[in-house]
């Protein structure tokens, strides 16, 4: 990535001029105060902005200030409906997963598939939406969004095999692959600058909301192990209803209007959402970054200050989704299961408090973001992930270690093999057998034996029964007990403790920072395709986490999993300190100048600014 030094020159005279001219003003010492008020913020003694010495408007004074008006906070809360819905369509995954096992039939390769089938779909979709949102708008991808949402999750409520279940949850993947794609840039192109990362996270916001309600429709429906999945999946219909007619009545953003030629239009557009006439300078520096805009891939990936931008966005929604996130939140339920509880409700219940703190703490982020950066908020984020994982990581370690024995024998069978696994945790990593165990003082296991797990006709094995012995029939809940996926444990409130703490650090910073990040550091003409590629590389890493977490927790087993993805935080830590910089405050057209430089790029303050003078001068 250390592109070629030239290209901090790529602007030319005009740049070096504006470099030289902030050079002079400096040497000609102190103004008075009223020649400064015009000077610098490039405005008359009426307010009204003027003509630098270069030609260019300079910025008003009051660009940029101020809260939202009502009608930005409007069209953000119909826009971040999206980001609940993917937060909804993400989360809800984890109770109904635990519901459908038994009716379908789903093994561990089926459960990943109906989880990562979403996001392969977004994927894919992610790319298509950056090509709309050029050629058609943000609005219209928006709109079609919540329209393939609402038939995502019409079919799901209605699914009766299981190809019905992946052609549902494949139909959402494209919803979510639009909308994610679309929505982080609709805010921060409709935001002002200094409420933009405030904005933008209230969709992050959003999302986690909507994982959050997820876990309690979950909680809500577990008792009802007939239908209660068709609730919680085909409720997400009715948020995608209301935006749909909601974004009927909201604009183009500004950015998109002027890419179109539709200046006048963008101009009353920007004094509508601002709230003020004096939309000149904004209007300027939207034109200069427009008058290009016609550029294709080939285009962004060889211009290289661009190109580092892309870089540093891809790189931080990878490492959002390879430190685990989504093992997290899609597998929530099912990870309390494995630490040692036993009760489905219990687990789903349980999972709604960890989606809980992940709404809660987006928040924190909220405020945090345009107080102290989106920068140092990420490393502090990632550190804590770091070590939340450890923590989970030594917790399924120790029940590993201390897990109950075989020490009984069930009735002769010759064809059960699980008879020869000499504890329950060796015994759950065998899919096709069950731990049959009794309690006898504070619920301590006792008298356990491994045996085979029914299967149904199509094969596939049925949780609750076990071919034989003690627990043969349906023994889910009866005495003895009986466990399938997991292994009675005293150390299983490590889990829930540790997917909390996780969340408590990931929520502020990893969560909403690399969609923030990612809707500012692009060029306009570069902007939609840039996110685009951001997305995919978020969703094909989502992918990878969702398609392979069972399947690695059986390969290197739970607790090496969980290291797996700290050593990949730790990684993520040295890449956020090294090459990415702070765009706190500054607006969109000038986020660019940041990349300009090649990588590593680390913002520190006083000393960042004269590296880059002295790169400039040269």
């Amino acid at each position: 990535m250390n592109d070629d030094a030239s290209d901090v020159d790529e602007d030319g005279p005009e740049r070096r001029s504006l470099m030289a001219e902030d050079q002079r003003q400096a040497s000609d010492g102190p103004r008075e105060h009223h020649n400064m008020s015009a000077v610098e913020t490039g405005s008359s003694s009426d307010g009204v902005p003027s003509d630098g010495e270069d030609g260019r408007l300079r910025r008003p004074s009051s660009s940029g200030t101020g809260w939202a008006t009502p009608f930005v906070l409007l069209l953000t809360i119909l826009s971040a409906l999206g980001g609940f819905l993917f937060g909804y369509d993400t989360g809800v995954v984890a109770a109904a997963l635990l519901l459908l096992k038994e009716p379908f039939g789903l093994s561990s390769v089926w459960q990943e598939a109906f989880v990562s089938v979403t996001m392969a779909f977004a994927a894919i979709f992610s790319i298509v939406g950056g090509l709309m949102n050029d050629r058609l708008g943000r609005r219209p991808t928006i709109i079609l969004a919540s329209v393939v949402f609402t038939v995502g999750a019409l079919l799901l409520a209605t699914a009766t095999k299981q190809w019905m279940l992946i052609a549902g949850r494949s139909i959402l993947g494209v919803a979510i692959g639009f909308a994610s794609s679309t929505i982080s840039m609709y805010i921060a192109e409709c935001a002002p600058s200094n409420m933009r990362g405030q904005l933008v996270t209230l969709n992050n916001a959003f999302i986690t909301g909507g994982q959050f309600v997820a876990s309690i429709v979950g909680g809500i429906f577990s008792k009802d192990t007939v239908n209660g999945w068709r609730y919680m999946l085909g409720l997400a219909a009715i948020p995608a209803v209301i935006q749909f007619v909601g974004f009927l009545f909201m604009p183009e953003t500004p950015r998109f209007l002027m890419m179109k030629g539709r200046k006048d239009e963008a101009r009353r557009l920007l004094e509508r959402i601002r709230g003020q006439e004096d939309v000149e300078w904004e209007i300027n520096e939207i034109e200069k970054d427009v008058e290009d805009s016609e550029s294709g891939i080939l285009r962004l990936l060889l211009t290289p200050h661009v190109r580092r931008a892309l870089f540093v966005g891809c790189m931080l929604q990878f490492f959002q989704q390879i430190t685990g996130v989504n093992s997290v939140m899609y597998y929530s339920a099912t990870i309390i299961q494995m630490s040692g509880v036993g009760s489905t409700s219990s687990a789903i219940w349980l999972a709604s408090i960890t989606a809980a703190v992940n709404f809660l703490f987006t928040f924190l982020g909220f405020f945090l973001v345009e107080r102290i950066g989106r920068r140092p908020l990420t490393l502090v984020s990632l550190t804590g992930v770091m070590f939340s994982l450890i923590f989970l990581a030594i917790g399924f370690q120790l029940a590993a270690f201390n897990s109950p024995s075989v020490d009984f024998v069930e009735s002769a069978n010759e064809t059960d093999s699980c008879s020869n696994y000499t504890s329950c945790n060796s015994c759950m990593l065998d899919n096709q057998c069950g731990y049959c165990y009794e309690t006898v003082i504070h619920d301590v296991a006792s008298n356990g034996s491994c045996v085979g797990v029914s299967l149904d006709a199509l094969g596939f094995p049925v949780p609750g029964r076990s071919t034989h012995g003690r627990c043969g029939g349906n023994a889910a809940g009866g005495r003895p007990k009986w466990a399938y996926g997991f292994c009675p444990s005293s150390f299983s409130w490590m889990a829930t403790a540790g997917l909390v703490l996780y969340l408590v650090f990931f929520a502020p910073g990893m969560g909403p920072m690399p969609w923030t990040v990612n809707s500012e550091i692009y060029p306009i003409w570069a902007r939609s395709k840039g996110n685009s590629i951001a997305t995919c590389v978020n969703w094909l890493s989502n992918l990878v986490i969702s398609m392979t977490f069972l399947s690695l927790t059986e390969a290197i087993t739970r607790y090496g999993a969980f290291y797996l993805y700290s050593s990949f935080a730790a990684v993520g830590i040295v890449f956020v300190a090294l090459c990415v910089p702070e765009t706190k405050g500054k607006p969109l057209e000038e986020v660019e100048e940041l990349f300009r430089k090649p990588l590593p790029v680390v913002s520190c303050g006083r000393r960042e600014r004269a590296k880059y003078e002295s790169i400039v001068n040269e």
